[in-house]
């Protein structure tokens, strides 16, 4: 991994934009009054997973990284609480919750290896 030039080419930061992108095209069915609620808070949290990774990589010291990483995992944990959210409230089908479940379940476990290897370099 050392010979990576840019964040884009992380695995975990691709598996979080296809979060990003999932959530933003199922919020567009979502009830306009959640628009400045749920929608917004959704939307924060997807695009927060893919900015952190890329900002930890810009930092060029592992601690940092490791930190800004930890950060996307807590902004996917957060989505998973806002899609149970979203079922509950009728505005996902089971299927779709799982769908996106499965998404962000992918991306945490990419995100929770590149915090190991970072890790395994200090």
């Amino acid at each position: 991994m050392a010979s990576l030039k840019s964040f884009e080419e992380l695995n975990c930061w691709k598996a979080c934009r296809e979060v990003v992108r999932w959530v933003s095209a199922i919020t567009k069915t979502f009830p306009k009054e959640e628009k400045y609620d749920l929608v917004d808070n959704m939307k924060r949290a997807s695009r927060s997973s893919t900015r952190n990774i890329a900002e930890g990589f810009g930092r060029h010291h592992h601690r940092e990284n490791i930190q800004f990483c930890r950060i996307s995992r807590g902004s996917l944990t957060e989505l998973i609480d806002d899609l149970i959210t979203s079922l509950d409230e009728g505005y996902l089908t089971k299927a779709l919750y799982k769908e996106g479940r499965q998404k962000i379940e992918s991306a945490l476990q990419l995100v929770n290896g590149y915090i190991r290897y970072l890790e395994s370099l200090l």
